[in-house]
């Protein structure tokens, strides 16, 4: 059942500053993070929360470098080598000083996510550029990031016990950018949970398999 959407309603797309705002929130509770936690598991994920909020980073500052050419290409990323510390760890070509501890960790997640703001709100509309989930525009990059942001923030919070509820907006106009199939009716928050593999929604059982579409709407 795909989403419902009142009759003559138009939800509006996912921009710059739904980035800018996901970004500023996710940075204001890692500040709180307990010192001793970053070294923790994230939520159900199997990296630890250090590791989570640097691939995080590195999310960000990758869609600003694949929307960064005057030509993006279109058949893979833009060539960034990747690697990863440990074998069960993320795969990422941006790691964060140790020796600045958590205060610098979470400084690079915010330059990294102010980069992207910028990219997103100066390149035309018109640009495409190479993404795992389809070719992508600057709003569908957009949207990728706040999911990114969103979830990964819920990872993180749960890792850290500290509570994150983004607003309702920013989860709605990713469900319509992203997964445009996710079921309606139940609050977007939860339904983005559901539709990344991190809860069951009333009838729908956790997905063991999810994939967001970016491919530009028309």
């Amino acid at each position: 059942m795909s989403r419902s959407v009142k009759p003559g309603s138009v939800l509006s797309p996912v921009t710059a500053d739904d980035v800018d705002l996901a970004v500023r929130l996710a940075v204001g509770i890692l500040r709180d993070a307990p010192a001793e936690a970053w070294g923790g598991k994230a939520g159900s994920l199997e990296w630890d929360c250090w590791e989570t909020a640097e691939y995080l980073a590195n999310d960000l500052f990758y869609y600003a470098m694949q929307l960064g050419p005057r030509s993006p290409p279109l058949d893979t990323h833009v060539p960034i080598a990747l690697s990863r510390k440990r074998p069960d760890g993320p795969t990422v070509f941006l790691f964060a000083d140790r020796d600045a501890g958590p205060a610098g960790l979470v400084q690079i997640l915010e330059a990294c996510g102010a980069l992207l703001v910028t990219m997103v709100r100066t390149t035309p509309p018109r640009v495409r550029a190479h993404h795992a989930a389809g070719v992508s525009d600057p709003e569908g990059f957009a949207a990728l990031a706040l999911q990114e942001t969103l979830v990964h923030m819920h990872d993180l919070a749960e890792g850290f016990g500290l509570a994150w509820t983004p607003p309702s907006a920013l989860c709605s106009r990713v469900l319509a950018r992203l997964f445009p199939e996710a079921p309606g009716g139940a609050d977007p928050w939860p339904t983005l949970l559901w539709a990344t593999g991190r809860a069951e929604l009333p009838g729908h059982p956790r997905l063991t398999k999810w994939r967001s579409d970016s491919a530009p709407r028309p």
